[in-house]
């Protein structure tokens, strides 16, 4: 397990960084076909839509990325803000035949009513509404497609955090407590250090 949420049950040495199309057939195709997942270390976080610092050691956290299982929601609104889509969808395909199994959509987190946006991203998958497991099972079940998404969330890299106030001169270099302490000090020649 590390230090910033649950890394699911995995060998020590061992990484969570599944492929779109691996994400899709393996673990949304599998959950909205009632079928358990091996290995199943994806979480449910059900129905209401998460702030992004609510996922750690909630979500099953990888390589500085948060995944879990969500039901589609009209409104996604959260407790301190909302996920705001940005109208960026992409398919996945099958490698093998090709077939288109399922999309990405894109969604940027936003603080507050007035939309102040962050640097969360997410990536919602979906499974395709024409996609048919093709498989036979002793007793019926119902691919419910339309109610199950993946979500992938992360921190854009060198994107202004949670303040609007953007710098003409600023070339995404972060800096450091220290630096930001100094830089924000009026006058530096009244410091005076110990010997």
């Amino acid at each position: 397990m590390g230090d910033h949420g649950c890394s699911g049950n995995l060998p020590p040495g061992f990484i969570f960084s599944p492929s779109d199309e691996e994400l899709i057939l393996h673990f949304l195709d599998r959950k909205a076909s009632l079928l358990p997942c091996h290995p199943d270390i994806i979480p449910d976080l059900g129905l209401y839509p998460q702030d992004p610092w609510q996922l750690e050691g909630r979500a099953l956290w990888s390589e500085n990325q948060w995944y879990y299982f969500s039901r589609v929601m009209e409104n996604q609104a959260t407790g301190n803000g909302f996920w705001k889509p940005l109208d960026i969808e992409e398919p996945i395909f099958s490698s093998g035949a090709g077939k288109k199994v399922g999309l990405k959509k894109y969604l940027v987190y936003c603080i507050g009513p007035e939309g102040v946006q962050t640097n969360w991203m997410m990536q919602e998958y979906h499974l395709c509404s024409s996609k048919s497991s093709g498989k036979s099972y002793k007793r019926k079940q119902k691919l419910d497609c339309s109610k199950w998404i993946l979500c992938r969330v992360y921190q854009r890299e060198g994107s202004c955090s949670k303040s609007s106030n953007h710098s003409d001169d600023d070339d995404g270099t972060e800096l450091s407590c220290l630096d930001e302490m100094f830089l924000s000090m009026d006058d530096l020649d009244d410091i005076s250090f110990p010997n």
